[in-house]
Formats: structure tokens, sequence, C-alpha cells
């Protein structure tokens, strides 16, 4: 998608013509249609994971992934055979760093549903990466394969 967007030289459409036009006077835009290439500058200049950019229904969505998921996604890449998400390479970072994390706590810091959150634990459960140790409540999570993370 993204070399889509930049191979297109799509024409930049303010959603909002008299926002843009304001934030123009205003000096906080250079010129439209600018932002996208230095947003990706910025992120190469830093090695960090690129975001996702997508057109969506009549809008636009842009996806950014932290430092620290680049971390996670690059060991558990390495060392995992089995398709992990991103949003499940998170969960394994977080329990990792605190084994009784609770899965609504896991759906905040994801900014999923606490139903997506489960079926995530779940998957990971199934593939043999994660068991829970005692009672949902007072229990605690184990990586099995703790090389992993």
């Amino acid at each position: 998608m993204l070399g889509l967007i930049i191979k297109e030289n799509n024409k930049s459409t303010p959603g909002n013509k008299k926002i843009a036009e304001f934030f123009k006077d205003l000096g906080l835009i250079e010129k439209y249609g600018s932002g996208i290439r230095r947003i990706i500058g910025y992120f190469e200049e830093e090695n960090l994971p690129l975001p996702k950019f997508e057109n969506i229904s009549d809008g636009f969505q842009v996806t950014v992934y932290s430092a620290i998921m680049g971390k996670v996604g690059e060991k558990v890449t390495e060392k995992v055979t089995e398709k992990v998400t991103e949003n499940q390479q998170i969960i394994l970072e977080k329990m990792k760093e605190s084994p009784s994390i609770s899965a609504e706590n896991l759906s905040s810091i994801l900014s999923i549903s606490l139903r997506k959150t489960k079926e995530n634990i779940s998957k990971l459960t199934a593939a043999g990466l994660i068991k829970r140790i005692g009672a949902d409540k007072g229990g605690y999570w184990k990586l099995i394969k703790d090389e992993a993370i």
C-alpha cells in the first residue's frame, strides 16, 4: 500500500478545505501532499518500523508502531517459526515484563477489544507460546518459549 501511495503521486485532497487553509495560514502546513514522504523520511532516519497507510471507507488511516514493537518483532521473527501477529508480539512482550498482567490491561495497551485480546491470547496458548499458571485472579502468565522474546 505504501508503495502505491508514493508511486501513484496521489493528489492531496483535504477532507475539510477551510480547516486545511486555516492551518496553512498559521504556517502549520508547508504545502498540500508533502506529509507522507516527510513522515516516511523521519521514520527511516530513526530506523523505526514504517507506518502503515490505508485508504478506508471515506477516510485515510495511519498506523504507527512503537520502537519497542520493532525490537520485539525482530526477535520473535528470528526465533519463532509460527506466524505471530504484531498484537501477539506486544502481548508476549508485556507478559514477559509483567507476568500477572490482565487481559483487560492488555486490551487497553493494544487499543483493541477485550474479545480480540482474548482471541490473541488463545492463539498464543494454542501455539504453545504461553501458559496460564493459576486462576484468572492471582495467577500469572508463563512464557513457554521464553527464548522467542
